[in-house]
């Protein structure tokens, strides 16, 4: 006698269908968050690079602030000096590095007397191009 519907063996299949699928989800699910983990990482440690470079820069700020003269370095960064003769007065430029990235804080300072401007603060990369030629994509 032949009874009709779903079988045992029918539903074993979806069950197991439905339990690599979902196996295969988390597999998925498990390698983007250690993705995103990694990529959080790196910007958190950028973020500290640059407030310590940050913290590092108003600190020589203050100290060329505070001296009769700009030295030629200070905290071991090395200052540009150009003197404008028309408004008398020094423009700084000088690069913190950020953390162990390539990556810089550049600074450029107009110092008249006891007070200065800030020309620019940003950060810049400092590593260099690479141009990778070796794939041609027209066919001669």
């Amino acid at each position: 006698m032949n009874k009709g519907g779903i079988g045992v063996g029918s539903a074993s299949i979806v069950l197991v269908f439905a339990v690599l699928c979902l196996t295969v989800f988390t597999l998925i699910t498990y390698i983007v968050s250690g993705n995103s983990k990694a990529l959080v990482d790196a910007e958190a440690k950028l973020v500290v690079g640059y407030y310590k470079a940050d913290a590092l820069a108003e600190q020589i700020l203050a100290e060329l602030l505070e001296s009769d003269y700009i030295p030629a370095t200070i905290q071991g960064v090395e200052m540009q000096i150009e003197y404008d003769f028309y408004l008398d007065s020094n423009t700084v430029y000088f690069a913190c590095p950020i953390g162990d990235t390539e990556k810089q804080l550049h600074v450029r300072v107009s110092i008249v007397g006891d007070s200065y401007s800030i020309l620019s603060w940003r950060m810049g990369d400092e590593s260099e191009w690479l141009i990778d030629d070796g794939l041609s994509v027209w066919i001669d």
